[in-house]
């Protein structure tokens, strides 16, 4: 029998390598311009073609390497980080496993020109799928550059799997970013398809920052700075006030690098606690120093998983420099009991007048109408606060904020009240809509009832219909926003005055590639320039809408789209655009508006659910509001 084991050829190797080293366009930037940086580079510069599928250059003015060096770079676990194994575990450089530019030229054509500063001469290699193809002697600058043209021109199954350009442009960007954060003290630059996206000129750390997401983000930074014995921790926080939803900037570093961390990013929200709403985040920016025999950077072939010997302590520093940071910038309350003598305690004069909170709201009641959503009242029965902290209510979809505009006109039911926590249940997760329950026919024009500001309640033919009012018109609104996009666009109110906003290079990118469909929801905005827009319309309807918010919404939704599919970008537009549009939890409404929301959804081809998936309205059945009888 013969035998059946046998060696891989080196090129077979290096592609198999590259599956782990090199998964898209931004995975050789952060390769190249990290060994850049190691080879002391002062200035880098990073040009891409087509988001990094047709070309990738990178150009330092590094130390360069001589004729052998250039050859052997290209050598799998070729390296000159490391010596013997116990270098693993005190690693100070980038990159050390030699496997980068080995598993690059196996999957691309490369190109490397190459001098050092005292040789009167460089070198010119070309190489792809791992077989040379010219060396020889060139006139070039002192320092490297590398060319990466096609990527996965050998794996054919692997290019398809390639996102758009646009997506992978995206990610590009933000690796650039990971590494230009981190090292204020070099210039960069980046190019996309010969157009200057980034020009970071040597500055400080918040200054890098500033120069990278643009200088609205000044405002909101608050500077973090702890040393112990363990850890030394800098950087910068994010005022609670500019809390979002999504597209959040969030950067942990480590002696240098950048890491993803979910347990050291619970230790910054739970600095944030009962200071944001749920479900938002903050942007941060904090760089860790430990000593590098404390951490593993091994463990994961891109490096961004790193693992710490004394995660718990420093979890502890870490949220314990946070929460100081927000308590000596935000007035957030806090007390030291530590200080010698008494604390200063206000005394209320003897003739103070604290005025009497009534027990109950009149039936009239609504906070809107003051402002006062702040205010909140007790029963006897236990009801909690109403309110949010927000003088308006959330306009995202979100169910976190109930408003009874009657606590004393609960939905009774043979005796019993039918509360919030019955329409909040499992019910809304039972999808009984999916089980072929008959909810039609029924008339909209029947007697109906709001209940606490967010359910519309009406009989169906085989039960009670509770309708979530804020999802029903997001259906609606994101069914008119396509309709718009498809067939010739929304009506635009013209501003008086145009307002100029702000966007970073690679917003503007995504910004531009979208600019025919934003406009044909109604939006007239002008490039002046350097990330700045000018609003001269906006779509109609959408009054008291924050466009800046609106608009960065609309960018990072069209960014999370992966697939090279128009109409995903058209449908994250729609559905942005209709949550912030969309009726709010808490808002009343009359007998002919819930009427006309009801005729609209029930003309919309899905009715039952939102475009992302969420239920809009149950049927609770006949049998089961007879049961307890």
């Amino acid at each position: 029998m013969n035998d059946i084991i046998h060696l891989l050829p080196d090129s077979v190797a290096n592609q198999i390598a590259a599956g782990e080293v090199v998964q898209r366009p931004s995975s050789i930037i952060k390769e190249m311009v990290e060994n850049s940086i190691d080879a002391g580079a002062r200035n880098v510069k990073v040009l891409v073609t087509d988001g990094g599928k047709t070309n990738v250059q990178v150009i330092d003015d590094g130390k360069g390497m001589s004729e052998t060096d250039a050859r052997l770079s290209f050598e799998r676990h070729a390296t000159s980080k490391i010596q013997k194994a116990s270098d693993l575990f005190n690693l100070t450089t980038m990159g050390f496993r030699g496997e980068a530019l080995a598993s690059i030229a196996a999957v691309a054509q490369v190109e490397l020109k190459t001098r050092r500063r005292d040789d009167e001469l460089g070198t010119m290699i070309q190489i792809a799928g791992s077989q040379i193809e010219k060396q020889e002697p060139v006139a070039c600058p002192a320092g490297s550059n590398f060319s990466v043209r096609n990527l996965f021109f050998n794996v054919p199954a692997r290019r398809k799997f390639l996102k758009s350009n646009q997506t992978e442009l995206t990610n590009v960007v933000a690796d650039f970013q990971r590494i230009v954060l981190v090292h204020p003290d070099i210039s960069f630059t980046l190019y996309n398809n010969g157009v200057e996206m980034y020009n970071l000129p040597e500055a400080s750390v918040r200054q890098r920052i500033i120069d990278v997401f643009g200088k609205k983000i000044n405002a909101d930074l608050l500077p973090i700075e702890v040393e112990t014995s363990l850890v030394s921790i800098s950087g910068y926080v994010g005022k609670p006030e500019s809390s979002k939803k999504k597209g959040t900037h969030q950067y942990f570093f480590v002696n240098g690098r950048y890491m993803r961390h979910p347990y050291f990013h619970s230790a910054v929200m739970k600095a944030y606690e009962n200071l944001i709403p749920a479900g938002e985040h903050v942007s941060y920016f904090i760089y860790f120093a430990v000593d590098a025999a404390a951490i593993d950077v091994n463990v994961h072939p891109t490096k961004t998983e790193i693992k710490f010997d004394n995660e718990q302590p420093i979890w502890q520093v870490l949220s314990a420099a946070v929460r100081e940071t927000l308590g000596q910038f935000c007035n957030v309350p806090m007390i030291d009991f530590d200080v010698e003598g008494k604390p200063d305690i206000p005394v209320m004069g003897t003739m103070t007048t604290i005025p009497q909170q009534p027990k109950l709201a009149p039936s009239t009641y609504n906070p809107f109408k003051n402002g006062d959503a702040q205010s909140s009242y007790s029963r006897s029965n236990g009801w909690e606060k109403l309110y949010n902290k927000y003088a308006v209510p959330e306009r995202d979809g979100n169910d976190a904020s109930l408003v009874d505009v009657n606590p004393e006109k609960d939905l009774p039911i043979g005796g019993d009240v039918l509360d919030e926590s019955h329409l909040q249940s499992s019910l809304w997760n039972t999808a009984a809509l999916d089980k072929g329950t008959e909810l039609m026919p029924f008339d909209v024009s029947v007697q109906k009832f709001q209940y606490k500001g967010r359910y519309i309640i009406l009989p169906s033919a085989n039960g009670l219909m509770v309708v979530n009012q804020h999802r029903a018109h997001v259906r609606v609104l994101f069914d008119q926003n396509m309709q718009c996009i498809t067939t010739g666009g929304r009506p635009s109110q013209k501003e008086l005055f145009p307002m100029v906003l702000q966007f970073e290079p690679s917003d503007c990118v995504v910004l531009e590639d979208l600019m025919e469909d934003v406009c044909s929801l109604g939006f007239d905005l002008s490039n002046l320039g350097g990330g700045s827009y000018s609003v001269n319309g906006v779509p109609a309807g959408l009054e008291g809408i924050d466009i800046q918010t609106l608009l960065h919404d609309m960018i990072v939704a069209a960014k999370e789209k992966t697939n090279d599919i128009r109409k995903d970008a058209q449908e994250a537009l729609a559905l942005t655009m209709a949550e912030n549009a969309a009726i709010v939890y808490g808002q009343i409404l009359s007998m002919a508006e819930m009427e006309r929301l009801l005729q609209d959804l029930f003309a919309t081809k899905s009715p039952a659910r939102t475009p992302d998936g969420k239920q809009i309205y149950i049927v609770i059945e006949d049998k089961t509001l007879n049961a307890p009888f």
